[in-house]
């Protein structure tokens, strides 16, 4: 017999919380991308990433793989330098390999609905170390007390969706 499971989509109401978005990402800080990527290729069964990397204005820099497994994208992050604090802080320090969950993110339609959350959040006193927009998304992270990881959302533009769309399948 084969299972599936039905998924219904979040009913977006941030007066609800935070997790009534939709969910498609899960991240990873490590000291080793390359090690990273072999581990997810080699015995998790990812067949391929693809990366954005580059400088940050500060100085610093942050290289990202990215792959879609199902439903869920996974992103490796390592990170160094000026500018890098909201991965670096939470990344293994250099020595033996290691990777540490950094984040799960979340999807936001539009502008009224990344208005929300950030209401949400700060309303109830959290903090929000993060913000950024660039051509290609609006983000966010949002430290929530007690959990081990942030809550990142992401509004993306049409070019930021061609890129979620364009990596690669497992």
């Amino acid at each position: 017999m084969v299972f599936q499971l039905a998924r219904i989509p979040s009913d977006f109401d941030s007066a609800e919380g935070l997790l009534k978005v939709e969910q498609f990402q899960v991240a990873y800080v490590t000291n080793d991308a390359d090690a990273a990527i072999d581990l997810f290729t080699r015995q998790l069964g990812v067949r391929e990433f693809v990366r954005l990397e580059g400088d940050t204005p500060e100085g610093g820099h942050v290289r990202a793989e990215f792959a879609w497994v199902g439903t869920i994208m996974y992103e490796i992050i390592q990170a160094s330098g000026p500018g890098t604090e909201i991965f670096s802080s939470r990344m293994p320090q250099p020595g033996p390999f290691r990777m540490v969950q950094h984040h799960l993110g979340f999807l936001i339609r539009d502008d009224a609905q990344f208005e929300a959350v950030l209401a949400n959040a700060r309303g109830r006193g959290w903090i929000v170390p993060h913000e950024d927009e660039n051509p290609f998304v609006r983000v966010c992270f949002v430290e929530v007390p007690g959990l081990p990881h942030y809550l990142e959302y992401l509004r993306p533009s049409g070019a930021g969706m061609a890129f979620f769309e364009n990596v690669p399948r497992t």
